[in-house]
């Protein structure tokens, strides 16, 4: 019994253990679904509220009325005691009493309509701010989940061998190495033209102060010797 027992706990584990995974997988569809049940709530909430205010509403127009009555008989009961018609103003005082008993009742009745409107909206009110502030925390975890897909997804390009990005740097480096042979080839003929003209031996000998640049040396010398005599 006990090894079945440990068996149990384990597949029980491992349910968990799989339950989780599911949960945490996906987590941002679940948080979204509960905020859209929250949402439902809330509507059906406040659908009940207007009916309680609508109700609220009906019983105090009952009390207006009723204290209209009372105010009518009250002046029909005055009217039939300056008639000396007592009788008729027991039975009118009788049908105010009766006005005032139903009175009494629906202003039990109406309080408790005006303490419930105020709880509701209460809870409407805080269950509003609760949704709106999920439905900004749900921004931020979207974003920060689609940014960090985004992040692995260049990471894991970036480190893959095979991947089309290293394949683009070894494109760019063939580029760059063909453009330099390029280049070489292009200084190489440079200098084989330059030793065809003669251009090189010039060179060398403008370095060495040989040729043009040695005569006109001298002729500066000269003109600098004139003009000291």
């Amino acid at each position: 019994m006990s090894i079945l027992k440990k068996l149990f706990t384990a597949v029980r584990g491992g349910a968990r253990e799989v339950g989780e995974s599911i949960v945490d997988a996906n987590g941002i569809r679940i948080f979204e679904q509960e905020i859209a049940d929250a949402q439902n709530s809330l509507a059906k909430a406040k659908k009940s509220l207007t009916e309680v205010m609508a109700k609220e509403m009906q019983t105090k127009r009952k009390v207006s009325a009723l204290d209209s009555s009372i105010a009518e008989h009250e002046d029909y009961a005055g009217q039939a005691l300056s008639q000396g018609n007592e009788a008729l103003a027991v039975e009118i005082a009788e049908k105010i009493s009766d006005f005032e008993v139903e009175k009494e009742e629906l202003a039990v009745v109406l309080d408790g309509f005006s303490k419930h409107v105020i709880l509701l909206k209460q809870q409407v009110k805080e269950a509003e701010k609760s949704i709106k502030e999920n439905q900004r925390q749900l921004t931020m975890v979207k974003t920060t989940e689609s940014v960090q897909k985004a992040t692995m997804a260049v990471n894991s390009t970036l480190n893959t061998n095979d991947s089309s990005m290293v394949n683009a740097r070894q494109s760019l480096e063939r580029i760059k190495q063909r453009q330099q042979d390029r280049q070489d080839q292009l200084g190489a003929a440079k200098e084989l033209e330059a030793a065809a003209t003669g251009a090189d031996l010039k060179a060398k000998m403008a370095e060495a102060g040989i040729g043009s640049t040695a005569k006109s040396n001298d002729i500066l010398e000269r003109i600098k010797a004139k003009q000291a005599q």
